[in-house]
């Protein structure tokens, strides 16, 4: 496998699904959704299959746990994805799947996006509104995501949705604004 370099985005269904291949047109990079779907139907080593015969050096991955609780297959697959030596994994889009519980699943992130473009250190919901605490999104696909350091994980509400400020016919700008901010701080350059 030629040296691969990944985003993460932590959400299967078809409105992200439809997001991130428009930014994967926009960047030039591929969109690896055979994983998509509520949960991830694929192992991390099929979809290393499919990573090897994409000719892009840059890919974006979606992947769902479909609320399971703990490391679910989406996760299992992550993981598994970020270990292999060819492959370099520059961030994560973080998405918030649920509103804040006691015993829904967090991760730490780095910054956020909420659905008006603003960056900010609060955890973001899943309609992409500022929440009170500070670095955490809480989500489903994200148990796993402080194995995947030091790569930079971006929180941001439901992709595609955000109350319409995030379709595909707006452009995407909250997906596209995570992505920019991920390969931004990684200093990823595209060599072609």
């Amino acid at each position: 496998m030629k040296p691969t370099f990944t985003i993460f985005v932590t959400d299967g269904d078809e409105y992200a699904e439809k997001n991130v291949h428009y930014a994967a047109r926009k960047y030039g990079a591929a969109c690896i959704s055979v994983s998509s779907g509520n949960p991830t139907m694929m192992t991390g080593k099929e979809l290393l299959q499919v990573m090897a015969q994409t000719e892009e050096r840059l890919q974006f991955i979606m992947f769902d746990d479909c609320g399971l609780a703990g490391e679910g297959p989406g996760e299992q697959a992550m993981l598994e994805i970020a270990a292999h030596q060819d492959v370099r994994v520059l961030g994560v889009i973080a998405v918030a799947s649920k509103t804040r519980r006691g015993d829904g699943e967090w991760a730490s992130v780095d910054v956020s996006v909420d659905r008006y473009g603003k960056l900010t250190h609060h955890a973001i919901d899943k309609s992409g509104l500022p929440d009170i605490e500070v670095g955490r999104v809480y989500g489903d696909t994200v148990d796993c995501l402080e194995k995947l350091r030091p790569a930079t994980i971006v929180g941001i509400g439901d992709i595609g949705k955000m109350d319409g400020r995030d379709t595909v016919e707006r452009g995407a700008p909250i997906t596209c604004q995570a992505i920019e901010l991920i390969l931004e701080r990684s200093g990823f350059q595209d060599d072609r």
